[in-house]
């Protein structure tokens, strides 16, 4: 998302959208967060570094919480990113077991005209980027296209016409279709002239909800079987609750009062942010909350089509926190994806495959963090300092490639719980009847030694094999280590436990559904926001009450704790350089 987005090639490699305006930006942001932490109270304090010697984890791998999504692990790219379809960043994308790609980028989207490839107001485009060279990169990868059609500049004839090329004529099968990216930071909410390039003179949710309608009913006529997207503000994220002086309501009850019929799936954008590593990795625990407001939306408007409207999270990183490269940023990402995936989301995008950065490198935990919101080195230099090669994996790559040994689309999430916040817990029934663990410690200086049990399951005696992922690696490792009730983790790791069941157990027995909470959870104190609002200062959001009520046991959080963070940024690309404006920006995608 960005508020306005170059018209000129830049000299050099693509910029992270990651990297915000400037580094004040990023102080007032870390002020901000730290002012609504203090007002948290004691208990959002950060991870205790003095955790008890044992953590106790449960998993109760015969109470289901759904299976892996077909498409869930996405991923964003642009028209910024002339690399991506090449046969080594193709290949790391398959590695890492991406699902989904998001096209044409964020805020980009906005700008986007297919049918040229070109970018409204001549914004820069790079070469090889266009859809056809984004399809073929997707079936290389093997992955589910998500497609967002042009709200700010286009029309719901120029969507219709694209599903009809990518559909009709070209048999693509792209089903699922946003419409526009962010668009409630079109200025609407007094935030100047916002990040989102929105051409219509009506910028009011009233408007989008209409024109939304007409964007579904112009694309299901070419193509009945695509799925159509609302964007919504996310809870407790600006400007979520806010009224703007002419409407009725909010964005997200205008929006969906109006045009809940006519849509198949809701968005939202996940930059949870944090004033530090330790509350970034707490940020998880907030995604029940969200997930129940956003139940509660859209039962309310959707009626009986209500429990067929999905959740997508089609942009989220580590952005507004310390780290966006380094350790802790890659032990968000598995946790953030399979937190909303037990919660029901139907994918999730990380941003950003490339992004570059103009911002000098820091250190973060004992690590150099080169302030880059992609998974991938986009090679950029700042500062006098320069990124790893391009391509090189950062370790939020490893993040996420560790979902790989956890959990194959289709295979069962059961429930866990862990008896300390400094380690997460996640469980899957894989196809074969066994039952995998991935426990993340997120303590930088401690190993955790951890004491497992299990309902519903007998695991087989002996030395387990463990897929890890640890502080400086470059690369996942597989050893035989400890045993399925007891693992030391190293600190600041990702540690999956591959269990097979004893013999002659019913180690394959299929789990029971989940029972269903009687009163919606209450989000965790905390904001959240969008790349483009941490960038620009327009406001993240509001604090919201915190609870204590309902259960976050499979995020491996306790009830009883509460955390505060701040979130997002974002960035376009111009020239080759992605360059730091409000967000995604229209040619946002760095190389």
């Amino acid at each position: 998302m960005s508020p306005d987005d170059p018209t000129t090639p830049a000299q050099h490699q693509p910029r992270g959208r990651a990297h915000r305006r400037s580094r004040t930006r990023r102080r007032i942001l870390a002020g901000a967060v730290a002012a609504l932490l203090a007002g948290a109270g004691a208990g959002a304090l950060a991870l205790s570094a003095s955790a008890s010697p044992t953590v106790g984890i449960s998993v109760d791998a015969g109470t289901s919480l759904g299976t892996v999504p077909s498409s869930g692990v996405g991923l964003n790219t642009g028209v910024g990113d002339e690399n991506m379809g090449t046969a080594k960043v193709t290949s790391l994308m398959k590695g890492a077991g991406v699902r989904q790609l998001r096209f044409p980028g964020g805020s980009g989207a906005d700008g986007y005209h297919w049918k040229t490839h070109t970018m409204n107001g001549g914004g820069w485009i790079a070469p090889n980027t266009d859809f056809d060279h984004f399809m073929a990169t997707a079936k290389t990868v093997g992955a589910q296209p998500i497609v967002t059609a042009n709200y700010g500049s286009g029309t719901p004839q120029e969507a219709a016409d694209w599903v009809k090329y990518a559909n009709v004529d070209k048999g693509y099968g792209v089903k699922y279709w946003e419409i526009g990216n962010e668009v409630y930071g079109n200025g609407h909410y007094g935030n100047g002239k916002g990040w989102e390039t929105d051409n219509h003179a009506d910028k009011s949710p009233t408007a989008y909800a209409k024109k939304l309608i007409a964007y579904a009913k112009a694309m299901k006529a070419v193509d009945p079987t695509v799925k159509i997207g609302a964007v919504l503000t996310t809870p407790g994220g600006w400007p979520d609750a806010v009224k703007a002086p002419g409407d009725s309501a909010d964005w997200n009850h205008t929006v969906l009062s109006i045009a809940a019929s006519s849509i198949d799936f809701v968005i939202v954008h996940w930059y949870p942010g944090g004033a530090s590593t330790a509350d970034l990795l707490n940020t998880p625990s907030r995604i029940a909350g969200a997930t129940s407001s956003l139940r509660s939306l859209i039962a309310t408007y959707a009626g009986s089509h209500a429990a067929s409207v999905q959740i997508a999270v089609t942009e989220t990183d580590a952005v507004g926190s310390p780290a966006l490269t380094s350790q802790a940023a890659a032990l968000y990402a598995p946790d953030t994806y399979m937190s909303w995936f037990e919660h029901g989301a139907a994918n999730v995008d990380w941003w950003n495959l490339h992004n570059g950065t103009d911002q000098a490198p820091t250190t973060v935990d004992g690590q150099t963090d080169y302030q880059d919101g992609g998974m991938l080195s986009a090679g950029t230099c700042a500062g006098g300092k320069c990124e790893p090669p391009r391509d090189t994996p950062f370790p939020t790559y490893w993040g996420i490639r560790s979902l790989t040994a956890l959990a194959q689309p289709g295979d069962t999430i059961v429930k866990s719980s862990s008896g300390n916040p400094s380690v997460a817990v996640h469980a899957v029934r894989s196809s074969n009847g066994g039952l995998n663990v991935m426990l993340i410690n997120k303590s930088p200086q401690n190993a955790a030694q951890v004491s497992l049990s299990y309902a519903g399951f007998t695991p087989a005696a002996g030395a387990v094999t463990t897929v890890s992922y640890a502080k400086g690696g470059t690369a996942l490792t597989t050893a035989k280590r400890g045993t399925a009730v007891a693992q030391t983790l190293p600190p600041y790791s990702i540690t999956t436990l591959q269990l097979k069941p004893a013999s002659g157990t019913a180690g394959a027995d299929k789990p029971s559904p989940a029972p269903t909470a009687a009163t919606p959870l209450v989000s965790a104190s905390g904001t959240t926001g969008t790349r483009a609002q941490a960038e620009s200062g327009a406001p993240v959001g509001q604090t919201t009450p915190s609870s204590t009520s309902g259960s976050l046991a499979s995020t491996g959080v306790s009830n009883a704790v509460t955390y505060s963070a701040l979130g997002g940024l974002l960035a376009i690309a111009a020239g080759g350089v992605l360059v730091l404006r409000g967000r995604r920006g229209r040619a946002l995608h760095g190389k």
